[in-house]
Parts: structure tokens; C-alpha cells; sequence
């Protein structure tokens, strides 16, 4: 029996020492996270980027790869993200994908203020004009000389730091440039060109990060055997990705006004103004990501009540004519009035097209349809009971012999004539009014039935 204790001790230590040995081994297994940013950047950016961070910090991550597709955005909440990447404990490097993306101004900057930057191929980087949004007459803005100066001298910091192109990133504010991988490559500005992920982590493999990673100086990547772990953008990410595009905004704001008044005109239904106000909501939140002049939204309601003033009243065009110019200039001047803007161009000369079509849109809407309706509504109005015989309308409470019908999507008090209950859903025909109710019968009732007694 002893001569079988001995040996029997020894398998059980060599399992646990082998136990324990996988368990080291799997606990330090080494990943790299995934992450992904897409659209403008505003102030919630900056808090998207720092959970980013702040995952890949908590799972040791060997790096942060975060994917991005941007026109750029807000100058703040730009260099709130860059100091964030500064303070990374890990490595993070910004990888412009997919295919056709972009990484323009406010973009720009983050790429250069990140440890390592890579591009996928048909993307491009650069065009960091700073404006200040649309003036009075419609025209974009370029920012101040001074404003200006400081963006040249940021960025070229941001380069010098990380040893990239400084001649290059000057000229991406002063003369707009924008380069492709190979461009970029070329000029010393990224580091990498990488198709996927996968790519990117093998060219990577053994590089130094351009600029030191907190608390551990430059470090030595290392991308042999790695766990990709992909970060997925949470719900209130996409929602607010959508919502704070500055043209989306926009648009959601008119709708929702749209909606509001619709169901004003329309009472009864009630989902149109609870739709319209869920829009319009959503839209103020969106632009107070981005940014706006509130005057500029002052002006957009102020038009409104013109449109709403020519539907009431027949103005023959004048307050239509004060809308549309209210609108535009409004719209406008929405986007402008001391903001600085690190983004396209192109995304401001959308943003213009976007505000003249639908204030357009709105003149004719409220000329011809909104005033249509309420002159109908009027003519119906003034005919009195005579003009509410033979209407159908359909019960909503059963008659018994009196209930609810709606009629013309309104509610109406209604008693049936025949004393017989009516049930909810059938359809009935007015044959009388006894003061604000109606006297009705079943629709298909004999001629006899229906003479008003």
C-alpha cells in the first residue's frame, strides 16, 4: 500500500501543476480590441472613444483598433479624443476602413494623435479647412486667420510628436489637401496600408508606436497569436450617430413641426403630434450634440408661424413669401454665428441644398394644402346640419340608443333614430342633428328610415 501512496502523490502534484499552468496560459492570452466610429464627430464622440479606451484598458489588451469613417466635426470634442488616446494605457491605433471611407479634418487630427495610423485601400485622409459655418447670405465661412493659425500650429505638433509629416499636415489646412494610402504612405504621414484587420495586424506586428503609450513609453507591438475582440457600438451610439449629422437633424426637426401642426388640423387621431413631437425632440438633441445658433432655430419657428398665418388668414402669398425667407436664413444662419467646424465642406454644401428644397417644400405645403383644408373645414362649417346629412360614419361606442361615432376622423355624440342598439363597428348614415348630437341610422336603411323627422 505505501509502495503505491508514493507514486499516486506525484500524478496528483503533476496534474495540478498542470492545471494551473493552462490556467496561467489562458489567462494571459493576448488580445487586441476592435472598435468602430462612424459619422460626425460631436461632444458624445468624445465619451465613445474614451469607453473604447477604457475596455481595451480593462481587458490588458495588447492594442485598440479603432475603425473610422468621418468627415470630421466639432474642434472640442476633436481634442478631447486626442487626449484621451494620449492618456491610453494601451496602444491605439486608428485604422481608416472600410473601402471609400474617409478620415477628413477633425478626423485628420485624431489619426495624428494616435500611436499608429493605417488606411485601407480607396480611403483617404486630410482637407482640414476650420470654418465657422454659413454666413447671413448662405456662403460657408472660413475661420479667422487667428483661429486658423492655431489649427496649423496643433496639427503640426501632432505630427512633430510622432515624428510624421509636418509639411504635409500644414498643407492639409492651408491648401486642403487630402492624400490616398499610398499618397499618405508615400508621404510619411501613416504607417500602414492594410486591406482588413487581419492585414493590418500582420504588417503591424514588431512596428514601435509612433508616439509613447502612458506609463510604458514606446512599445514593441506584438500580434503573434492574438484574440480579436470586437467592441460593438451600443444602441444609444447608433441612434446618436444618426441624429447628430447635421442634416438629419435638420430634417427631423421640420418633420417634426410638420407633424405637430398636421395634428392640430386633425384633432382626434393623435399620431401625428405624438410622432411629430418625438421628432422634433430628437432632432434639439441632435443638433445639441453638434452645435447650433440659437437664433438660427428662433428664425425656423418664427417661419413656421408665418406658414400657419398664411393658412389662416388669405394673405394672397405675403406671409408664404416671409416664411420661406425666414427659413433660409434661419436654416442658415442655424449653423453659423461663432461655432468652429473641423469637417467637409461638402457636408456644409449638402446641408445648404438640404434647407432650400424642403423650406421650398414647406411655402408650397402650406400655400396651397394646409390652406385648402382649412377652407374646406370653413365652407363645412358655415352650411350647418345640411351639410353633415347623408354623411357615413362609423360607431366607435355602441348606440343604445346613444354612443359615439367618427365621422370626418372626428368624434361625435350620435343617437340611433330607430331606438334599436347600433354595435361598435357598423357603419351608419346622419339623417338629423338635435342640437350637437346626431341622429343616425344603419347605412343601407330603407329611404323611409332615413327622412329627418
Amino acid at each position: 500500500m505505501g509502495k503505491v501512496k508514493g507514486p499516486l502523490i506525484l500524478l496528483v502534484m503533476l496534474l495540478l501543476l498542470a492545471s494551473s499552468s493552462l490556467v496561467s496560459a489562458g489567462g494571459s492570452e493576448k488580445k487586441v480590441y476592435v472598435a468602430k466610429f462612424e459619422g460626425v464627430i460631436t461632444s458624445y464622440s468624445a465619451d465613445q472613444f474614451s469607453r473604447y479606451i477604457d475596455a481595451a484598458e480593462r481587458g490588458n489588451a495588447e492594442a485598440l483598433i479603432i475603425e473610422i469613417d468621418t468627415p470630421g466635426g466639432s474642434g472640442e470634442a476633436m481634442q478631447e479624443i486626442i487626449q484621451r488616446i494620449k492618456e491610453s494605457t494601451v496602444p491605439v491605433i486608428i485604422y481608416v476602413y472600410p473601402p471609400g471611407a474617409i478620415a477628413a479634418s477633425a478626423g485628420t487630427y485624431i489619426a495624428l494623435g494616435s500611436h499608429l495610423v493605417a488606411m485601407a485601400p480607396s480611403t483617404s485622409i486630410g482637407a482640414c479647412e476650420p470654418i465657422m459655418g454659413y454666413s447671413a447670405n448662405g456662403s460657408i465661412v472660413k475661420a479667422p486667420e487667428k483661429i486658423r493659425n492655431f489649427y496649423i500650429a496643433y496639427i503640426k505638433s501632432l505630427a512633430e510628436a510622432s515624428g510624421r509629416n509636418m509639411t504635409a499636415a500644414e498643407k492639409f489646412i492651408t491648401e486642403d489637401l487630402s492624400l490616398t494610402p499610398e499618397e499618405a504612405m508615400k508621404a510619411h504621414v501613416i504607417e500602414i496600408t492594410a486591406y482588413d484587420v487581419n492585414d493590418l495586424l500582420k504588417k503591424a506586428n514588431g512596428m514601435k508606436t509612433k508616439i509613447p503609450v502612458k506609463g510604458r513609453g514606446y512599445v514593441t507591438l506584438n500580434f503573434t497569436d492574438v484574440k480579436i475582440v470586437t467592441l460593438e457600438p451600443s444602441f444609444k451610439d447608433e441612434v446618436v450617430r444618426y441624429i447628430s449629422d447635421p442634416t438629419v437633424a435638420y430634417v427631423l426637426i421640420n418633420i417634426g413641426i410638420l407633424g405637430l401642426i398636421f395634428g392640430f388640423l386633425t384633432p382626434g387621431w393623435h399620431v401625428p403630434e405624438t410622432v411629430g413631437a418625438i421628432l422634433l425632440v430628437l432632432g434639439l438633441i441632435g443638433l445639441g450634440y453638434f452645435g447650433y445658433n440659437a437664433a438660427g432655430l428662433i428664425l425656423v419657428f418664427l417661419s413656421i408661424i408665418f406658414f400657419i398665418a398664411e393658412a389662416l388668414t388669405p394673405t394672397f402669398g405675403l406671409f408664404t413669401v416671409a416664411g420661406v425667407v425666414t427659413m433660409v436664413i434661419g436654416g442658415i444662419l442655424l449653423f453659423g454665428g461663432g461655432n468652429e467646424y473641423l469637417i467637409q465642406t461638402s457636408t456644409f454644401s449638402t446641408l445648404r441644398i438640404i434647407i432650400i428644397v424642403i423650406t421650398l417644400l414647406l411655402g408650397l405645403f402650406f400655400a396651397f394644402g394646409v390652406a385648402a383644408v382649412v377652407r374646406d373645414r370653413r365652407r363645412k362649417a358655415q352650411t350647418g346640419k345640411e351639410e353633415m346629412i347623408g354623411e357615413v360614419g362609423k360607431v366607435v361606442q355602441e348606440l343604445n340608443p346613444e354612443g359615439m361615432i367618427k365621422i370626418r376622423g372626428e368624434l361625435w355624440k350620435a343617437e340611433s333614430k330607430t331606438r334599436e342598439p347600433i354595435k361598435v363597428g357598423e357603419n351608419v348614415r346622419v339623417v338629423g342633428m338635435r342640437g350637437l348630437t346626431l341622429i343616425v341610422v344603419k347605412e343601407g336603411a330603407s329611404p323611409d328610415e332615413g327622412k329627418e323627422v
